[in-house]
């Protein structure tokens, strides 16, 4: 197993060794409680007090209060009920406060929801709006201009978590000096510390809520400034601690961790410099673009962090490279983590005016100050690898020299049907997204496309045909019905009518209503028997011209799955393995089958290796290609056990094999990401 690089560090960060040293000796050795008078609580509040005034001279804090939290989020609630109080008890003393609490469009959602929350749990009334982002994603001044007369509040980002996008904290100071001076504000200031000068108390700002875990402390742990002065109500009332600003026990081990980490920043010799950081990124950056010709760097360098490269590649899915990059053993993300699991464009780049190929597909590239030139070089290498294996994947066709090639994007797939040896190919309902991926493909593989056909006659599909049409330079040929050629080759279906057919090599495809079919025809005749796949539109019908085991491959997903036997569906759900329980499994007797579903470029740079098995135990078969294979699974008896990086990918094929019959298919729940640690 080749070394993970861990390049997410904007979601969060391993533990520096010295703030692991100190979370740990605070545990065996100075574990008292700081409010205990005696001597072992004596030692615990001096590691409070220490990290404190620590913390104070970091962040530049002057005359202001600096509490401990437990994180970022209960900063922004904290900064925010407070903010709010202090809005109602001047509205109840007469005072004008304005009405509107203005938050940049680009803000984390713990900002907005907050807002929301407290607004609504206060009974104060007051109007959210979102301050809207230029093409840089930093924030409209102008826009800021206009409204600050009635802000109440204004919440803003120091820099934005997914693009880097540093703020003009100067240009909104000085509009709020000017239109808003007695309107509340707030600086996230999560993915500031260690990356940004910092100089709190020299600041408009009124709140500044931290994160330990966004820079080498553990999660659990954060810190929130409060400017002199400032109106402040606790979010936690009871024991008294944090001076009554924050009750609860203090996290010691936390706070001490979280000091190690200041320290070090004090310091000054931890942490690489801005101008180092800055060398790193461009070294990635042009890593980047040896790899993905066209990639197109979502925030200008010259105003985002120098930690953070947020990317996307033309006609290339965001969850594609972060397989590729996966599997190379490079940890990035798609975006903020918080919003992982969701799978929608980035409302981030959403709301700096990107496309929406942009903002869908955007990769972020995030490291640590700790990074240093050998991390950078390894990372370097591993990218263009993954550059390397895309290219050599669009160069070689994976497996037979005859198939079928499944494309998809967002729950819609398209189908190339091919055969090397005759140099010919067939498209089936082409994804719009992928028409320049899918051209490109082909080119490289040197096909002759035949036709580009269609299941459906909607505005759509007609769309996505045309413009895969256009890459491949075939404008000048004049489709037919569907896109099937004019006047060509006919066959005749079991059903006695004569139809429109191709020839892909040894095999024919027809047309049979709205259905593509695929077979061996015999004397001119295309049997039901004799059709192996039925390529069908979004209502998955083939008519009476297939048999009930025959494949259909849908345009649409179908219940979670591309394809399914005509016959219909078994009910239930695949079994699932857990990762501990695999090689027991495997080595039980019963001579199960591994199905690797990665795709060709993701073993190509793989770094986690499969269970040891015999040769004719384990099969690779991409998640691209498994609707030619089904057939000869289905008819393997033995359980089938299917895996791939995340346990996603062979859910799904699994699921496939489950609903078309197979008595034995499993899944193992993570995939080789969990399955790896065992």
């Amino acid at each position: 197993m080749t070394p993970e690089l861990y390049l997410d560090a904007n979601a969060t960060s391993p533990v520096l060794p010295a703030a692991l040293a100190a979370a740990v000796e605070t545990m065996e050795a100075r574990f008292g409680n700081p409010s205990s008078s005696h001597a072992t609580g004596l030692r615990a509040k001096r590691i409070l007090d220490d990290t404190r005034a620590l913390a104070r001279r970091v962040l530049g804090a002057g005359a202001g209060r600096v509490l401990f939290t437990s994180g970022a989020t209960e900063g922004i609630q904290t900064a925010v009920l407070s903010a709010l109080c202090a809005v109602r008890a001047r509205r109840a003393a007469g005072e004008a406060t304005g009405d509107l609490l203005l938050y940049g469009a680009t803000e984390h959602k713990a900002v907005s929801e907050s807002l929301a929350h407290w607004n609504t749990l206060l009974g104060t009334g007051l109007v959210l709006q979102a301050l809207p982002v230029d093409a840089d994603g930093r924030h409209r001044l102008d826009v800021l201009r206009a409204l600050a007369p009635r802000a109440a509040m204004v919440c803003t980002m120091a820099a934005n978590n997914e693009s880097g996008a540093i703020s003009d904290l100067d240009g909104i100071a000085a509009v709020l000096q000017d239109a808003a001076p007695r309107a509340y504000w707030m600086v996230d200031c999560v993915q500031a510390l260690g990356k940004l000068a910092l100089g709190l108390a020299g600041t408009r700002i009124d709140y500044a809520p931290f994160s330990g875990h966004k820079l080498y402390a553990p999660k659990g742990i954060g810190m929130l400034y409060v400017r002199e002065g400032a109106p402040y109500t606790p979010l936690m009332i009871g024991g008294g601690q944090e001076a009554g600003l924050r009750s609860g026990t203090e996290n010691m081990a936390g706070i001490a961790a979280l000091g190690a980490v200041l320290a070090a920043l004090e310091g000054g010799h931890t942490f690489r410099t801005h101008d180092e950081l800055a060398a790193m990124r461009e070294r990635l950056a042009a890593a980047l673009r040896d790899a993905f010709p066209g990639i197109v760097f979502n925030a200008p360098f010259a105003h985002a962090l120098p930690t953070t490269l947020n990317f996307a590649v033309p006609d290339m899915a965001s969850k594609d490279l972060l397989d590729l990059f996966d599997a190379a053993g490079m940890r990035v993300s798609a975006g903020s983590a918080c919003s992982a699991a969701k799978a929608a464009p980035s409302y981030v780049l959403a709301a700096m005016g990107l496309p929406a190929w942009r903002s869908s597909g955007a990769v972020r590239l995030s490291f640590g100050p700790l990074a240093d030139d050998a991390f950078i070089d390894a990372a370097c290498a591993r990218i263009r690898r993954c550059g390397e294996a895309l290219r050599a994947t669009a160069l070689e066709a994976p497996g037979p020299a005859a198939g079928v090639l499944q494309l998809s994007h967002e729950g819609r797939h398209g189908w190339i049907v091919f055969d090397g040896a005759a140099r010919q190919a067939v498209v089936i309902d082409p994804p719009a997204a992928l028409a320049t991926r899918t051209a490109a493909l082909l080119r490289a593989r040197a096909l002759d496309v035949v036709a580009v056909l269609g299941t459906d006659d909607g505005a759509d599909g007609a769309r996505a045909r045309g413009l895969l049409r256009a890459a491949l330079g075939l404008e000048a040929r004049e489709p037919g019905v569907f896109g099937w050629p004019q006047g060509g080759a006919e066959v005749v279906l079991e059903d006695g009518s004569r139809v429109p057919a191709l020839a892909i090599g040894a095999d024919v495809l027809a047309r049979a209503g709205t259905a593509c079919l695929l077979g061996s025809a015999a004397g001119g005749v295309l049997r039901a028997a004799a059709v192996r796949l039925a390529f069908v539109g979004v209502d998955g019908a083939a008519g009476d011209n297939v048999h009930p085991g025959t494949l259909l491959c849908r345009a649409q997903d179908a219940g979670g799955v591309p394809f399914g036997a005509a016959s219909g569906a078994v009910a239930g759900a695949p079994g699932q393995l857990r990762p501990e329980a695999l090689a027991p499994f495997l080595d039980s007797g019963e001579e199960a089958v591994l199905v690797d579903v990665r795709e060709v470029e993701e073993t190509a740079v793989c770094t986690a290796a499969l269970p040891g098995r015999a040769p004719g135990l384990v099969r690779r078969i991409p998640m691209s290609r498994l609707a030619e294979h089904a057939a000869g699974l289905l008819a393997d008896p033995r359980p089938l056990v299917f895996v791939c990086r995340s346990g996603n990918r062979s859910a799904r094929a699994a699921l496939c094999l489950h609903r078309m019959g197979h008595p034995r298919a499993l899944t193992v729940v993570g995939g080789l990401a969990l399955a790896g640690d065992r």
